[in-house]
């Protein structure tokens, strides 16, 4: 039974994520991502016996919130436990649950995820990342490219979506392979980014790419439950994202209201100042239900219904974060470009809400077509 107030559970967990980013603020990303590991907060989405917490997709966006809006994202949370966690959680072998899990969950390996290429963009079925057979070890040879690929310098190993033929019907089915950091063949290029961020973007090229049989994520027949699977929890995460980064913006501004004064007032006092960070807050907080429903519905096992809302809650969160920056640095005025308040560069930050995973056309697309009934245009 879903609700629409938080559990004492999950306010506890807030308050006590809330106070730990904040003694942290300082620290580096890779401290920061240990000491979170450590109490848990890393794996707190994945199964109990591999040492996760137990919990869902919920926790986990909760968890990414809170940091975000101490001023501290850990980009890589929608990666490794969100998504590659997420995945062979359900659908990995033994071996590979055995393998990861652990290590996932306690924050000493990270994963990377590789799925956009430069000629498929948004349309998945023109990956071109393909996997075949080698018939007498029984390796896969891998051979692509990817692009955008986060962190995968820090990443022990990543998951590549390619496609392998269906023997019975000739056609492409994607299909995920753990791919090694150091796999022969498996070269990474850094992209030249204007966005400031810890985790550098890559382009991949895999050039035969050999691996083992058991590099196979899960059942080879069932590669698009999978993949959507982990896209799920990363709308969702990524939702988490954006509405931490627009609390953390509109906390900046909401401080800097209340105490800059001019004409002998607070220029908070004026509405012309205040609404506007109303609007935001209401905008935000709206995002978070229907990031909270679409958690619920994943963590209920319901993927179609959370499907639907995870689109959503990705573009509703997206919508307000862009906005809550934006008059965040307007209600600063000059000092809002400064380095000295941390905020200019959110400019930039914030409309990776709007793009990525999904861009909010794609997402539009999805309820034209799958809510509303409305025919496709392509």
């Amino acid at each position: 039974m879903t609700t629409l107030t938080e559990s004492d559970e999950h306010k506890a967990l807030r308050a006590a994520v809330s106070d730990f980013a904040k003694n942290h603020h300082a620290s580096t990303n890779g401290d920061l991502w240990r000491e979170a590991a450590k109490l848990g907060y890393i794996g707190v989405n994945l199964p109990e016996e591999y040492g996760g917490g137990g919990g869902g997709v919920a926790e986990l966006s909760l968890v990414l919130e809170e940091l975000g809006t101490a001023g501290s994202p850990l980009l890589m949370m929608i990666v490794s436990p969100a998504i590659c966690g997420t995945v062979i959680a359900r659908f990995g072998t033994d071996a590979q649950k055995r393998e990861w899990l652990p290590a996932l969950a306690d924050g000493s390996r990270l994963m990377a995820f590789g799925i956009t290429e430069p000629d498929a963009g948004s349309n998945s079925h023109r990956i071109t990342t393909t996997a075949r057979r080698d018939e007498a070890s029984g390796d896969w040879l891998l051979t692509g490219r990817k692009v955008f690929v986060s962190g995968v310098d820090i990443a022990d190993a990543t998951l590549i979506v390619g496609r392998t033929e269906d023997s019975r019907t000739g056609r492409l089915k994607p299909c995920l392979f753990i791919v090694p950091r150091d796999a022969p063949g498996f070269t990474r290029r850094a992209i030249d980014m204007e966005l400031q961020a810890v985790e550098k973007q890559f382009e991949l090229v895999l050039d035969d790419v050999r691996l083992p049989a058991d590099a196979l994520v899960g059942d080879e027949d069932a590669g698009l439950l999978q993949l959507f699977a982990g896209l799920n929890p990363e709308r969702i995460m990524t939702a988490a994202f954006a509405i931490g980064m627009g609390r953390f913006a509109l906390g900046k501004a909401i401080a800097y209201a209340r105490e800059r004064t001019v004409w002998k007032t607070p220029i908070g006092a004026h509405q012309a100042i205040a609404h506007p960070l109303a609007q935001a807050h209401i905008d935000l907080e709206l995002a978070r239900l229907m990031m909270q429903k679409a958690a619920h519905l994943y963590d209920a096992g319901d993927d179609v219904g959370a499907g639907e809302a995870a689109n959503m809650a990705k573009y509703a969160a997206g919508e307000a974060c862009v906005k809550a920056v934006d008059q965040a640095v307007h209600t600063l005025g000059g000092n809002g470009l400064t380095r000295e308040f941390g905020l200019a560069s959110l400019i930039t930050a914030s409309r990776v809400a709007r793009i990525a995973p999904v861009s909010r056309e794609m997402i539009l697309n999805y309820v034209s077509h799958q809510t509303l009934g409305l025919p496709k245009s392509y």
